[in-house]
């Protein structure tokens, strides 16, 4: 028989033993809601998912994994990307040295500027020598449209105009354009009267005016050119925007007023018997920010200094 004491204490220790049980129920009923919550919201993802990828895709309900779903975005996206690539690819195969395939512009491709435009630095009574040059490298007609539009390779025979302007030698070079097409003809230069220089400086103003081209080369009539192998190398210096490459010398400066190719200005050249390192002329290539400076200022007196 218990006494009054120990029934007090055994109803203590029932109390007691009631609020635990009652702590953990709550928090099972709390945890119970959290995670049914938390689906929930991965359910409503999912779903918002599922439904982009069907408006995307247009074929209607889908019952993948949202895991999949993202998959096949990046997927397509990947896909997307690589036809772009393939079709420059393929556009610049057909091309050949044309510097950057294509651009797109309102869904149709139109072609980049050429590789190079390449003056060909010719004189009056020379035909033979242009002749020899239209068989051996550049072409004539069909063939040297041929080379443009493949190769991006524009070649021009550079000639000006006879002290006696439109006589028999104006003529001869006018008749010899209308059967070849392949001149630049400058009327603002004087054959024989204002020198190399000058025509070399009035080539690449004019050139950079009349195409947008990436280099312009200038050679000499009895120069040979391999044509793949100049579109080639001036292919791998696409990224310098401020080329001038050639057979790079330092002639030597002449002070004797009675030789031929006396310097007037022999004394500002460093040890007073060499010139500033320079390309050879009979072949030299320039980019295209090289020829706009030179065309922007092909009429200063002072910015562009010639040596002869």
């Amino acid at each position: 028989m218990q006494s009054k004491g120990s029934s007090h204490r055994l109803s203590t220790m029932a109390n007691r033993s009631r609020i635990p049980a009652l702590f953990i129920s709550m928090f099972a009923t709390f945890a119970s809601i959290y995670v049914a919550g938390r689906l929930w919201q991965d359910a409503q993802n999912r779903v918002y998912l599922i439904k982009e990828l069907d408006r995307i895709t247009g074929q209607g309900q889908s019952a993948i994994s949202v895991d999949d779903t993202l998959k096949i975005i990046a997927c397509r996206e990947q896909h997307k990307k690589l036809d772009a690539l393939e079709m420059e690819l393929a556009a610049a195969k057909q091309e050949g040295f044309v510097s950057k395939g294509l651009i797109e512009t309102n869904g149709t491709y139109s072609k980049r500027r050429p590789l190079v435009v390449i003056g060909i630095l010719t004189k009056f009574g020379r035909r033979k020598n242009r002749d020899a040059i239209r068989k051996a490298w550049m072409g004539s007609g069909a063939a040297l449209k041929k080379i443009e539009d493949g190769k991006g390779i524009i070649v021009r025979f550079v000639i000006g105009r006879s002290p006696n302007r439109g006589d028999s030698q104006d003529k001869d070079i006018d008749r010899e354009n209308r059967l070849t097409n392949d001149f630049l003809i400058l009327d603002d230069h004087v054959e024989g009267s204002q020198g190399h220089p000058e025509k070399a400086k009035l080539f690449f103003a004019h050139a950079a005016d009349e195409w947008d081209a990436e280099f312009y080369a200038k050679v000499n009539d009895d120069v040979y050119v391999n044509i793949d192998a100049l579109g080639a190398t001036l292919a791998t210096h696409l990224d310098k925007p401020r080329l001038y490459m050639g057979c790079m010398k330092s002639g030597e400066v002449f002070s004797e007023q009675n030789h031929k190719w006396y310097e007037p200005e022999w004394w500002k050249f460093g040890d007073k018997k060499s010139y500033f390192r320079h390309a050879s002329g009979e072949m030299y290539v320039i980019s295209r920010a090289l020829a706009k400076f030179i065309s922007i200022n092909r009429s200063g007196l002072f910015l562009l200094h010639k040596y002869f």
